[in-house]
């Protein structure tokens, strides 16, 4: 498996996606523009998941016709799973449809997309052992569930300037490859400020203190915390994904200026930090 540090997320392929997408579900030929595009920036890693519309069939079609199969590491992911049914005959199957739909052998790794479902991951040694998957793993997003990345080989998990939730279980992931989504919170950190929550603008503020574009921060950001990771971001346009390439040449924040950013946003509550709970805030 080759995931290149920098990760294309592929849920605007299949989906409305993200609080500032202005230009909805991209044309099935720009899909092919960014793909292309990441190719050519070096980027060797794809996020898609089951549930995010008709992504894996777009995702497939367009890496078979752009000859980029076998050049791309796909992390997938397994819908969340009832209780009233046999979970290994469940994930099973949702593995074989994502195959199918991706038009791969097999998937290099897969994750349950809730995190509740973690309890479920020995039974994805079968999917190994039958040669449908490489590696599994989880999906988090609560702050609950932070210690299970410790015991998770492969692990996504939100984090941003001002989500500081898992930044310990990114520092303590040693096995496996951990990939970090919410560069820019679906856009919030970027949105004009009468746009974002009231109880981030404060904290936005100082952050643009520091003098460099808000897109440069968030994503150098990430690229300084330590540990194997992709930096998972999402666009609409291949301008975007040029963009973000761009920024992430630049490669990780000064010691010091890392050492300011990291302090300046305390702890916040998950309303504010977490999409799913915007509602509540």
């Amino acid at each position: 498996m080759n995931f290149s540090s920098l990760m294309l997320g592929t849920v605007q392929f299949g989906l409305n996606y993200g609080v500032a997408n202005t230009h909805g579900k991209p044309s099935f030929e720009t899909v092919k523009k960014i793909l292309k595009t990441a190719a050519d920036a070096g980027i060797t890693a794809l996020d898609t998941a089951a549930a995010y519309g008709d992504s894996e069939i777009v995702l497939g079609k367009a890496l078979k016709e752009l000859g980029l199969q076998d050049k791309m590491s796909i992390v997938s992911k397994i819908p969340p799973i009832p209780e009233n049914v046999d979970p290994l005959e469940f994930i099973e199957t949702s593995v074989r449809n994502s195959l199918e739909r991706l038009q791969i052998p097999v998937i290099p790794v897969i994750l349950f997309h809730r995190e509740e479902n973690h309890r479920y991951l020995p039974l994805l040694r079968t999917l190994i052992d039958k040669g449908m998957i490489l590696g599994a793993g989880v999906s988090l997003d609560s702050l609950p569930y932070a210690g299970v990345a410790d015991t998770v080989p492969y692990v996504q998990v939100p984090c941003n300037v001002m989500d500081h939730r898992f930044d310990g279980a990114i520092r303590n992931h040693k096995e496996g490859h951990i990939f970090i989504r919410s560069v820019y919170l679906q856009g919030m950190l970027l949105m004009p400020e009468e746009k974002i929550l009231p109880g981030l603008v404060q904290w936005r503020r100082k952050l643009e203190a520091f003098g460099l574009p808000m897109n440069e921060l968030c994503m150098r950001y990430l690229f300084s915390l330590p540990g194997r990771k992709s930096v998972l971001t999402g666009v609409d346009t291949p301008e975007q994904l040029a963009e973000n390439a761009r920024i992430a040449a630049l490669g990780p924040l000064p010691e010091d200026l890392m050492k300011a950013v990291s302090e300046t946003v305390p702890l916040l509550q998950e309303e504010l930090i977490r999409p799913g709970l915007w509602k509540k805030a």
